[in-house]
């Protein structure tokens, strides 16, 4: 059975064709053991198909291809790197499978990153701008929780607005040591520069954004 079925197929397909711009590329990192690859692969790739040339999939090998994983900085696999020609940098990252609610958060990712506009407010934008540290936020989900892909889009935006900024989704379950040591107990659970700033719950936008400033003065 298709992981996406075919009425899904269909709308997404004249989606694409109707709103996508620039191509997208996904960087599909890769390794064994590796539980969801073959998963998300043909998730990845079924995007690809129907795209109508606008997206590209790349496959890397974690342990070999050692040059691109320190060029986007990618820490575990399964990975996802999303970058396009108005958001090169590759701050835009899914760890672990983007399935059940999470491939909303794709989906969304691949628009945004094709037309090089967020939906993000002008007030929250120039927050955002004035931010020179590096800032981490990992958004911790379940592909079941109806309220993760809020967070994880709030996430990728503020990476996509800027450079500094990396937005990560990270699958709880496949990354269990990471839970763990995060104490993820519920999803979404938000966690900012490897603990300075946690909260749980997908926050308003400026929320949102007042914990990343939270968590930059703590540094």
């Amino acid at each position: 059975m298709a992981i996406i079925d075919e009425k899904t197929k269909e709308h997404l397909k004249k989606d694409f064709e109707s709103k996508l711009q620039d191509e997208v590329r996904i960087l599909f990192f890769k390794g064994e053991p590796c539980q969801y690859c073959k998963e998300i692969r043909e998730i990845i790739k079924t995007l690809e198909e129907i795209s109508n040339g606008k997206i590209k999939v790349e496959e890397y090998d974690f342990a070999q291809d050692k040059e691109v994983v320190a060029k986007y900085n990618v820490e575990m696999y399964p990975a996802l790197v999303l970058i396009s020609n108005k958001f090169p940098v590759g701050n835009v990252k899914f760890y672990g499978i983007p399935s059940g609610y999470e491939f909303i958060s794709l989906v969304e990712d691949i628009f945004m990153l094709s037309t090089g506009q967020t939906s993000l407010t002008d007030d929250t934008k120039d927050i955002i701008k004035g931010i020179k540290k590096p800032v981490k936020i990992q958004v911790f989900v379940t592909p079941t929780c109806p309220y993760c892909p809020r967070a994880v889009i709030t996430a990728h935006q503020l990476a996509m607005e800027n450079e500094n900024i990396s937005g990560e989704m990270i699958e709880a379950t496949e990354f269990s040591d990471l839970s763990m040591k995060h104490n993820v107990m519920a999803v979404p659970k938000v966690v900012i520069n490897d603990g300075k700033i946690s909260f749980e719950g997908a926050l308003p936008e400026p929320y949102f954004v007042q914990k990343v400033i939270e968590a930059i003065s703590k540094d």
